[in-house]
């Protein structure tokens, strides 16, 4: 069990603030870091190799370099040194703070302290030091920092200004803080108290007005509606086996997929008019229970729009291997080897062939109709920044499922400027084999156009209606144009729906 952190009372503002003011004076940023490692130790402290960084800021006496060894690296530093570097707040401020403990002839890190950014926002967040610091197996209660899952969900989170968020799971309280810009109230919960000291902290930190509760999963919220639900859940599949250790930021104590299967079936009564939740999940497939099955029957009956990305997909022993380690269990010791037995035995105990992961949008339609349910197995390279996407392509979506074919047919489109057209010949012929059709942002989307399709795109510049270019392409062809259209109606659903086709008004 892990100490608790101090959270700031009143006594303790000053002291938040010395720290914050030492922060910004000493420019203790992503940026900064980054400046003083190089892109070589910054890559390879992201891999969890330290010797890198250890070299790159040796000797230096810039404060930030103090901070990255003393937070980051977990290297003990004399009271003189941490006073320079924290003139504020002074190495005892540290220590009151329960930031620091003696150790040696000075003092060690208790936290992990780093920067934190996006293309608008700088942040500090404070989280358990991690293996690479402490050099140890991490306690069950260990409070996760910033990490690839954290980022990648705020990558994907759309940006909308609403009233009302919820961070459901915060942990210490990475996508709170995004959150901050767009966002008039924010409700942060989490069932590990260690956690919620470290949202509050943060919050201070950061002069963030949060709400925090305490309690699992939504039961803290009963009752109360959101316009964006945002979470990175525990949704590490655990066996529930004798001498597996718990960790509470990826387990919520469920059997096999569970916990993202209750969320998808309960956080609709948490949703606004048009709210829109996001999350991450794993699932379970079996034999002849693939994807597309899983999230039929988890959607059945919630009346909820859902656009499900799958990003990868492990098989048992992979996922085994990824889990087991990620404790900082050894391969070769005997803890890594029981976890890893004990994975097996509970995939094998549910005839679980793989294990998907992903992200989930799901949203409460604003007006009375059918959900649409967009399931997509899309594993390649995407945007850096996806929000923008998803927030297009579930307007997209909404859009379409209330438009007839008709009215569709009736509009005018144009292909966005980063579709591109690929042909493939064969030596000698004259007419190519195969058309892709290939978005250059957003999911990075490849679609394989017949001639109709292709043509329909040449020609696709507003000036005349979907109805008119597929009737003169149909004629062109020699097909009917029922044949055609009813052919290509799908396809250019797709393309709207993904980006690839936009509406000209007028």
């Amino acid at each position: 069990m892990s100490s608790r952190m101090p959270v700031p009372d009143a006594e303790a503002t000053d002291l938040v603030e010395a720290l914050r003011d030492d922060l910004v004076v000493a420019d203790y940023t992503v940026e900064h870091v980054a400046e003083l490692l190089g892109p070589g130790a910054s890559a390879a402290l992201h891999r969890e190799q330290p010797l890198p960084a250890r070299r790159a800021l040796a000797g230096s006496d810039d404060p930030v370099a103090t901070m990255v060894r003393f937070f980051t690296l977990g290297e003990t530093h004399t009271l003189d040194a941490l006073d320079a570097a924290f003139p504020s707040l002074r190495a005892k401020g540290l220590e009151r703070l329960g930031l620091a403990v003696p150790a040696d002839s000075g003092l060690r890190s208790a936290v992990d302290l780093r920067p934190y950014g996006d293309e608008n926002s700088s942040w500090w967040l404070a989280s358990d030091l991690s293996e690479l610091a402490t050099g140890s197996v991490l306690a069950t209660d260990h409070v996760l920092g910033i990490g690839g899952a954290s980022t990648t969900l705020a990558r994907w989170t759309p940006r909308r200004e609403v009233a009302a968020a919820l961070d459901l799971g915060t942990g210490c309280g990475v996508q709170a803080v995004h959150l901050a810009g767009h966002v008039q109230h924010i409700v942060a919960t989490d069932l590990a108290t260690r956690a919620l000291d470290f949202v509050r902290f943060n919050a201070a930190l950061n002069r963030l007005p949060l709400e925090v509760l305490a309690g699992s999963m939504l039961e803290p919220v009963a009752g109360r509606r959101f316009d964006l639900v945002v979470s990175n859940p525990p949704f590490v599949i655990t066996p529930r086996a004798e001498g597996m250790p718990g960790y509470e930021y990826r387990d919520g104590g469920a059997v096999g997929d569970g916990v993202i299967r209750d969320l998808v079936r309960s956080v609709g009564d948490h949703l606004e008019p048009g709210g829109i939740a996001q999350f991450l999940g794993n699932w379970e497939m079996r034999e002849g229970h693939g994807f597309e099955q899983v999230w039929t029957e988890w959607l059945e009956g919630t009346g909820l729009d859902a656009w499900v990305v799958q990003r990868e997909v492990q098989d048992p022993f992979e996922y085994a291997e990824l889990w087991a380690r990620d404790g900082g269990a050894g391969v070769n010791s005997p803890e890594y080897g029981a976890m890893y037995a004990a994975w097996l035995d509970d995939f094998a105990a549910r005839g679980v062939e793989s294990i998907g992961f992903g992200i989930v949008t799901l949203q409460r339609p604003e007006s009375e109709r059918d959900p649409f349910v967009d399931l997509m197995d899309e594993r390649g390279p995407v945007a850096s920044a996806m929000g923008p996407t998803i927030d297009a392509g579930l307007r997209a979506r909404s859009w379409l499922a209330q438009t007839s074919d008709g009215d569709l047919l009736d509009g005018t489109w144009q292909a966005t400027p980063d579709v591109t057209e690929e042909r493939h010949t064969k030596p000698g012929a004259d007419d190519p084999s195969v058309i892709m059709i290939r978005q250059g942002g957003g999911l990075g989307l490849s679609i394989q156009a017949d001639t109709v399709l292709a043509a329909f795109l040449s020609v696709c510049d507003g000036s005349m209606s979907a109805r008119t270019a597929l009737v003169a392409i149909a004629s062109l062809v020699g097909v009917p144009d029922d044949e055609v259209i009813a052919g290509t109606l799908p396809l250019l659903r797709r393309l709207i729906a993904n980006g690839m086709l936009e509406r000209v008004e007028g």
